[in-house]
Formats: C-alpha cells, sequence, structure tokens
C-alpha cells in the first residue's frame, strides 16, 4: 500500500511539473493563463431548457458566453470535445479548427483537464443529439497546475474530503446539493421566522462571563481590556435582556463555540437559532418548532401538506400531525423497565444508574440521578418527532419551575432519531430565583463541574428591572441540516470541519514556490519553521525523518514477547498497542509503520516478569538488544518510562509522544468497554468516558496524571485525545466490520 500511494505521489507531482511547464510556456508566448475578467452570459442548466426543442443536426446564429471548468477533454484529428461544468451543469463544447483559428487550437492543445475556460460561440445540436457550443473563441481564464482526482474512484477518502473541501465540491455533485440545501434552509428559517413577526438581531461573540449553557468554554484574550474573555457558548442571555428591553419577538442566527469534543453529531464550532418571544410560554414554542419543521419538510424536501414524512438514515421520520409530549421521568421509567421520578429514593436511583454503568456523584439529587437515566438510556429510543418535558430544576438553571411541582421546570427538548434538535423553556424571569440559580451553579464549579455558568450579576440586574413572561427556544442549525440533508455526520454538513492540523513537508512547501523571484522572499526552511502552523510544522518534521529498522522481523518481536509474557492479558494488550501505533503511523509516519508497530508491541516487554516502575524498560532494552533488535527500538520504547525513572530519555519524537499517551489512555478504554453490555469499543462516546475518567476509584490503575500529560505532550485537549484514540481503537477492533454491517450509517 505505502509503495502503491508514493506512485500515485509521484505521479502527481510529475503531472504537476508538466503542468507548470504549460503555464511557463503560454507566459512565454504572452498569453495571461489567469486574466483579470470574463463575461458570461449563460449558463450550462438555462441552455438545455432554452433549446429544449431544438432538432438533432441543427445549427442556431444565437452566440453565447459561457465558462466553467474543463472536466473532459477529447481531441479527434481537426475536431475536439470538451465537457465544460458550471455552476448549474455541464455542456458540451464542439471545437473544430477552422471555427477557431490557429491562434485557439493553439492554446487547446495547451488545456488540461481541470482548467477554468470562457467559450464564446454558437448553439448547435449535434447529429447525436447533444446540446452543444461550437466556440470561435476560447480563452484560458484560469490554469490548474494540480490534476483532479481519478475519474473512475473520486474523492472518497473522508479526511481528504473534509480537509479539501474545495475538491470534494468539485468531484461529488451530491456534496455540492447538500450545501446548496443547507443555504435553503437556513434562508427558509429566517424568512419563516420574519413572518411570524420576530426580528433578527447580533450579540456579541466574546462574553466576559461564561452563561446561557453548560458547556467547558473556548478562552481568548482581550488586549486592549486585558482581560480573558470566552467566546460565546450560547447567545440566550444577551436575547433576553433585549426582552427586558422591550423587544418583543427576537431571534439570531450565529456560532457558537464549546471546547468540547468531536463526533457524529457535534463539532466544536457550530451553528445555532436561538428565539424568544414575550408573553409566550411552552406551548408557544412548541408550535413554532412544529411549524417551522413541516414548513422545511414541505418546502426543502418536497413533502406534501399533511404527510410531513422525510427518511433519515433508513428511518421513516413522521413529522405530521400533532407531535407527542412525554414527561422525562416517562422515557427514563420505559428504559429502565420500572415506574421511576423525583419521588423515587435516592438509593434506588443510584442502584438503577450503577445497574446500568451510569456512573453518578454524591452531590446529585433526583432530579440529575433521572436525568442521567434518561440520557444515558431513553433518549436514543425516540424517532419520531417527540417534546421531552419536565425535566428537573436541577439540570434546567434558566427555566421557569412548574407551579404543581417546583422540582421540575417547563422546559422542552425536540429529540428526533435520538438526537436533540431543540431546547425550550418558559422563561425564568423571577430575578430572586435567578439569581440562587446561578449560586447553584457556582457551588457546582466547587465539586468540580467545569461546564457550571458563573453569576452574572448584570442579567439578575436586567431581570429586576423586569421581564415579561416569555417563552424561548435554541435550535441546532447543523442537526436539523443532517435531517433534512439525510446525512450521518456533522462534517458531511458543514463546509470546513475542524480538522487536525495537516502533515506538510519541505518539499510540499518547494513544490509550490516559484523558481525564481524578483520578490525578497523566505526561503523553504524559514517557511516551514513558521509558527503560524506549529503542530503541522513538528508533523513534517517527523515525517522527513530517514526510515527506522528494529533489526527484528515482526515474528521474532512477537516471539520475544511471548518468551517473558504468559497472561493473555498483557498479550493482548501489546497487540492493542501495536495496532494503535501502526494507526497513528499511517497518519504521521507512514515510511516507519512496521517501526511504529514493533514499538507498540514490545513496550511493556519485562513488565509481568519484573514488574519494577523504575527499572521498567531497562531491562527490556536488554532483552531486546540480546536480541538483535537496534538502539532505536530501545530508546523509543523507553521513554514511555520516563515520568517513573528520570534518567531514561524524555518522550520527543512524535512516536514517543503517541505512544506515552496510548499506552495508558488504551487501558481505560479497554476497561470502560469491559463494563458495556456489548463489551465493544465501536458505541463508545467521549462524554461516557469522560465520566470513568473523572470516577477516581474507575481503573484506579490508570493514572489520570500520566493521561493528562499525554495528552500535553501531544499538544491536546483531553476531550480530543479521547476522541482520537476512540477513533483509533475502533479503527483495529477485531469486531469492527461486523458492526459496521448492521450500522451502515458509520
Amino acid at each position: 500500500m505505502a509503495d502503491q500511494t508514493k506512485t500515485g505521489e509521484n505521479n502527481t507531482n510529475d503531472e504537476r511539473a508538466q503542468r507548470r511547464a504549460r503555464r511557463q510556456a503560454l507566459i512565454d508566448v504572452g498569453v495571461n493563463p489567469y486574466p483579470i475578467a470574463s463575461e458570461v452570459t449563460a449558463h450550462a442548466a438555462q441552455l438545455e431548457k432554452d433549446y429544449a426543442n431544438l432538432p438533432d443536426g441543427e445549427d442556431t446564429q444565437d452566440v453565447v458566453s459561457v465558462a466553467g471548468r474543463i472536466r473532459a477533454l477529447r481531441r479527434q484529428g481537426k475536431v475536439a470535445f470538451i465537457v465544460l461544468e458550471d455552476v448549474s451543469g455541464q455542456i458540451q463544447l464542439f471545437c473544430r479548427v477552422n471555427d477557431l483559428g490557429e491562434e485557439g487550437w493553439g492554446l487547446l492543445r495547451q488545456l488540461d483537464l481541470g482548467d477554468i475556460i470562457d467559450a464564446t460561440g454558437c448553439v448547435l445540436r449535434t447529429r447525436r443529439g447533444q446540446l452543444s457550443i461550437a466556440p470561435t473563441k476560447l480563452v484560458l481564464l484560469s490554469k490548474s497546475l494540480r490534476p483532479l482526482p481519478e475519474k473512475f474512484h473520486g474523492l472518497t477518502d473522508r479526511e481528504v474530503r473534509y480537509r479539501q473541501r474545495y475538491v470534494d465540491l468539485i468531484m461529488n455533485p451530491e456534496v455540492r446539493d447538500v450545501f446548496r440545501k443547507r443555504s435553503a434552509i437556513i434562508s427558509l428559517i429566517r424568512r419563516y421566522m420574519e413572518a411570524d413577526g420576530y426580528m433578527e438581531v447580533e450579540t456579541p461573540m466574546m462574553h466576559a462571563i461564561l452563561g446561557g449553557a453548560n458547556a467547558k468554554p473556548f478562552v481568548t484574550h482581550f488586549n486592549a481590556l486585558d482581560r480573558d474573555f470566552y467566546l460565546r457558548i450560547a447567545t440566550e442571555l444577551p436575547l433576553k435582556r433585549l426582552i427586558v428591553g422591550g423587544m418583543e419577538r427576537v431571534f439570531e442566527i450565529g456560532r457558537q463555540f464549546r471546547n468540547e469534543g468531536m463526533d457524529l453529531t457535534h463539532n466544536p464550532e457550530f451553528t445555532s437559532m436561538e428565539a424568544y418571544c414575550a408573553y409566550s410560554d411552552l406551548e408557544g414554542m412548541k408550535a413554532l418548532t412544529e411549524g417551522l419543521f413541516k414548513t422545511i419538510a414541505r418546502e426543502v424536501c418536497g413533502c406534501e401538506e399533511g404527510h410531513e414524512v422525510i427518511e433519515y438514515q433508513g428511518q421513516a421520520v413522521d413529522m405530521s400531525g400533532t407531535w407527542e409530549a412525554i414527561p422525562l421521568s416517562e422515557v427514563a421509567s420505559r428504559a429502565v423497565g420500572e415506574h421511576v421520578d423525583m419521588d423515587t429514593p435516592i438509593e434506588r436511583l443510584r442502584e438503577l444508574c450503577e445497574k446500568h454503568d451510569i456512573e453518578w456523584q454524591e452531590n446529585w439529587g433526583a432530579g440529575k440521578l433521572v436525568f442521567e437515566l434518561y440520557d444515558e438510556l431513553g433518549e436514543a429510543t425516540l424517532v419520531n418527532p417527540t417534546f421531552v418535558c419536565d425535566y428537573p430544576e436541577e439540570v434546567s438553571p434558566l427555566s421557569k419551575r412548574k407551579d404543581e411541582d417546583p422540582r421540575l421546570t417547563e422546559r422542552f427538548e425536540l429529540v428526533i432519531c435520538g438526537h436533540e434538535y431543540a431546547n425550550a423553556f418558559t422563561e425564568l424571569n423571577d430575578p430572586v430565583d435567578q439569581a440562587g440559580r446561578f449560586a447553584e451553579q457556582v457551588a457546582a464549579k466547587g465539586f468540580g463541574d467545569d461546564e457550571a455558568m458563573g453569576y452574572d450579576y448584570d442579567y439578575v440586574r436586567a431581570l429586576e428591572y423586569g421581564m415579561p413572561p416569555a417563552g424561548g427556544i435554541g435550535y441546532g442549525i447543523d442537526r436539523m441540516i443532517m435531517l433534512f440533508c439525510d446525512q450521518p455526520a456533522i462534517r458531511d454538513v458543514l463546509l470546513f470541519p475542524q480538522m487536525k492540523p495537516e502533515v506538510v513537508t519541505r518539499a510540499d512547501i518547494a513544490s509550490q514556490l516559484p523558481e525564481k523571484t524578483d520578490n525578497a522572499a523566505a526561503s523553504v526552511d524559514v517557511i516551514a519553521d513558521d509558527a503560524e502552523n506549529g503542530a503541522a510544522n513538528e508533523a513534517a518534521r517527523d515525517a522527513s525523518a530517514p526510515a527506522l529498522s528494529t533489526g527484528l522481523t515482526r515474528d521474532q518481536a512477537f516471539a520475544l514477547l511471548e518468551r517473558y509474557n504468559k497472561d493473555p492479558f498483557h498479550i493482548q494488550h501489546a497487540e492493542t498497542l501495536e495496532g494503535l501505533m501502526r494507526y497513528y503511523a499511517e497518519k504521521y509516519d507512514p515510511a516507519n509503520v512496521d517501526f511504529w508497530g514493533q514499538v507498540g508491541l514490545l513496550h511493556d516487554l519485562d513488565w509481568e516478569e519484573f514488574q519494577d516502575p523504575v527499572q521498567h524498560t531497562v531491562k527490556a532494552g536488554e532483552l531486546i538488544e540480546a536480541e538483535g533488535g537496534t538502539p532505536e527500538l530501545v530508546h523509543a520504547i523507553q521513554t514511555h518510562n520516563s515520568d517513573n525513572n528520570p534518567e531514561l530519555p524524555q518522550p520527543e519524537a512524535k512516536m514517543e509522544r503517541v505512544l506515552f499517551a496510548a499506552d495508558e489512555l488504551s487501558g481505560l478504554i479497554q476497561a470502560a468497554v469491559l463494563m458495556r453490555p456489548n463489551k465493544s469499543v465501536m458505541d463508545l462516546e467521549v462524554k461516557s468516558l469522560k465520566k470513568k475518567f473523572k470516577d477516581k476509584h474507575f481503573a484506579a490503575g490508570c493514572s489520570r496524571d500520566v493521561i493528562r500529560h499525554g495528552a500535553e505532550l501531544n499538544d491536546m485537549e483531553l476531550d480530543d485525545l479521547f476522541a482520537s484514540m476512540i477513533e483509533a481503537m475502533r479503527a483495529i477492533a477485531p469486531d469492527r466490520e461486523e458492526w459496521l454491517k448492521s450500522h451502515p450509517e458509520q
């Protein structure tokens, strides 16, 4: 595979060199391959519509100018056929040497697939029935220096597609359709809200006080004020200040930022809409939501009124009629098989949590425990749109209490196909109650809740002036797009999802730079060392390192492992680390996959027999060298015990830092997997692993400090490291293929 990849890269580089040469040849004869402008008078789709009745073999005298990317090019003697693609579709250019003249025909010979051109000529239909333009003039608008992906296989690697979305959009028309639909949905939402009397507003992106939701924030420093600010996690509190100010109906569509993990339905940067309506309540928010979703189903998905049924990942979702509203405790009761509510003894709720492998904390009341049972077990069972209501006050710090039971709140979440799409409140407008709720949040911080809100003095002050009764709601726009576009992952509906820094080598940079320039330009080395993307540059330095040798075959390494390890657990752990190291080597150091693999396989070679924390890996080094292993292999293995023995080398290379992080964290993940009913990592989520991590009594042998240090060594937040390691363990999981067969959406 590595050889094939290398060959493919070499072919691409050869093609790029040829295209650069053609670019220079055009410049040398006075042709600007990147002119300032062009005049477009027609698009492919409109031409197909306007000339639908043009008979086969008939020419017109209608002259049009089209522009687009060359997707196919075939030359046959004195004629050539070009398939030109613009924003609306494709049109054929029927090029004839007599029409183009010597200059135009000469330019045609310099064209490549992917070039962007302008063509002016008459409309005709060929004898074979193909609507075409016979150009009398061709203008090169942009010379493509990098070849497009191979036609029949296209661009299929998801990571490459997300990172190079521009190529994804070129190669995959269905992707363009998703984002056209996204634009249409957001436009429709705006029109729907405005038609209902709401006014769109804008509120600050940076907040001095964390509030509006329970989430971990991104922090930035405001130089002019010399203090840290939070990138907003919600727009709620500023919008409700506007309700206080007399704006009766307001909404905002905008970006939110939550410094948390990434999975199929979460991205740290996402789009939401929040809306607030004075003199309304929870019922008003239900009516708004039903109307909005049904309108999108009709206008975007083509559903008939009264039969708003869409399909999401193989499931029929019926949005017609009046949506069901169910108390949260009832959903939790169905999930655990017995009735639970706020009156259920805390001891019994804790027992049910333990029975279903749900962690709990001593300071949690009945409301929080019932919510956890619902969140972990019940939510996933709901398919058709359902308003889950009557949330405990304990998990709803901004919602008004119910008159009939103050332990519950006027709140619902809209759940469809097991995922939350909206969160709504009858808004709390009692300033004294609100101040107390904020105080509870501050207390929760003292118990280690890093997602709890701060005390917002100004917001309480605003409420003291009086806020009318109001209903409020927040929608996850990206999830809505996933639902109505039938996309399995949030990254599929984000044009530019967050990605880990790309490995860019000095050779990559050199291939883009001009051979000569009149400008005083930085050297390749200076560019590569530029601090703008430190992680990528660091990876590049590792990637440019020479190939490494272990001195052992894989069979020899495994035989050595079995000689000193008899416990199946230790053998399994070694093979897990081997798989993880090979997985990461494919990403960071493809030339040394086997080396990384053996580092993982032998990293705990001496532990079972000798079990000395300080001398761990020292004895292993002796055993490996005696077997013929290289000093490089020994060095890499010994770095992962440097926290116990400061005389051992510190983890510096990317391989060593990955080993340090993977060793301890993989053990925690495996322990968490064993607690799951299906004993599989394939559906383990970051939030579940976080709970295990925070429980000091769970898998106590897995050092949390070492795991944190592993994240620091790899310049990652804990959530990101958790997500990455879970993804890696899924990739090597023995049940991966079988699991994927039953979960095709993955």
